[in-house]
């Protein structure tokens, strides 16, 4: 059993400091509201410019704080006396750090008396890092999960309080697993701080030998490899749905590419990322290394997201004709 410094308030509930800023961190957010935890701040990401005007916009998390009327924290860096001094007059039992995009010092990881616990969207010690659900699919794996533990210094490498796993979908993209997975956290979380206010969690230190990682993922390694096996790249298109998004170039033109289908049956030894008979009846077949992959949906520089087959119908693409 663990040893809890300080007391839970009545009947559970926890005064705690959220930190969070992507969409994928408000199931907890609201789920903490619904357990009936006091929430007595919340810490996000300053506002970043966004859209083709480049306007100053608030993150997911600081609107729905604002909406609920949590008092909001934006500094540009979590750390120094006065961002402390702000942290200690909320006098938080517990910081709950989900997705927040900067880490944190241990003299504010320890401010709390509680500590602070994290929700982490993969089965540590495997993937830790910033991109746990990109690269679970990019590494082609079939289970992957949510962990919630006890942060430390190091990077994702603390005890380990609850875990969650979850099967990954044979078609499931980043952007679908991600949104599951934020769910998924969110009753990992409610039911980790219940145990926790019940002094009934038993910690797990991570086998620090098991651990692998899961960088950042950016426009660049995103570019398809034609050269991979087919089942590699369908990976790669699902691992990178949205945000980046794959891309390879067609006539000197980027165009990114979604819902692969891998056939390792296909190819017939043409050259990787050569478009294969077919286009004509509207269906984008391309060789790989190995095999080959249809793709069903594509987005052309400048436009939007759209179906193979209607983007093949304005498009003159001819069997023979080259990804690169």
């Amino acid at each position: 059993m663990e040893e809890e410094p300080g007391r839970a308030g009545s009947g559970g509930v926890l005064k705690i400091l959220f930190w969070g800023t992507p969409l994928f961190a408000l199931p907890c957010l609201r789920a903490l509201g619904e357990e009936g935890h006091e929430v007595v701040g919340v810490v996000t990401q300053p506002d970043r410019p966004a859209g083709r005007g480049r306007k100053l916009t608030p993150s997911p998390v600081k609107e729905v704080a604002q909406e609920e009327g949590y008092p909001v924290l934006t500094p540009e860096r979590p750390r120094g006396e006065a961002f402390m001094d702000e942290v200690r007059r909320l006098e938080p039992e517990l910081s709950v750090v989900v997705a927040y995009g900067h880490i944190l010092l241990p003299q504010v990881l320890e401010i709390p008396p509680r500590g602070s616990v994290n929700v982490h969207a993969s089965l540590l010690p495997k993937l830790r890092g910033a991109a746990p659900v990109h690269w679970a699919i990019l590494r082609g794996h079939e289970i992957t999960g949510v962990t919630i533990m006890r942060m430390v210094e190091a990077m994702d490498a603390g005890p380990i309080l609850l875990q969650t796993p979850e099967a990954i979908g044979p078609r499931e993209t980043a952007t679908e697993l991600g949104t599951r997975l934020s769910e998924v956290g969110a009753e990992a979380l409610v039911e980790a701080l219940a145990l926790m206010a019940a002094h009934a969690l038993e910690e797990r230190e991570q086998d620090q030998e098991e651990a692998t990682y899961a960088p950042k993922v950016d426009r660049e390694m995103a570019r398809v490899d034609w050269s991979r096996p087919a089942r590699e790249i369908g990976w790669h298109l699902r691992g990178l749905d949205r945000v980046p998004g794959a891309w390879t170039l067609l006539d000197q033109e980027p165009v990114k590419l979604f819902s692969p289908t891998p056939d390792p049956d296909q190819g017939h030894g043409r050259e990787p990322g050569t478009v294969l008979p077919g286009v004509g009846e509207g269906e984008l077949w391309v060789a790989c290394g190995e095999g080959a992959v249809r793709i069903d949906e594509v987005q052309p520089p400048g436009k939007r997201r759209m179906a193979t087959r209607a983007w093949l119908q304005g498009h003159a693409l001819e069997p023979g004709s080259r990804f690169e």
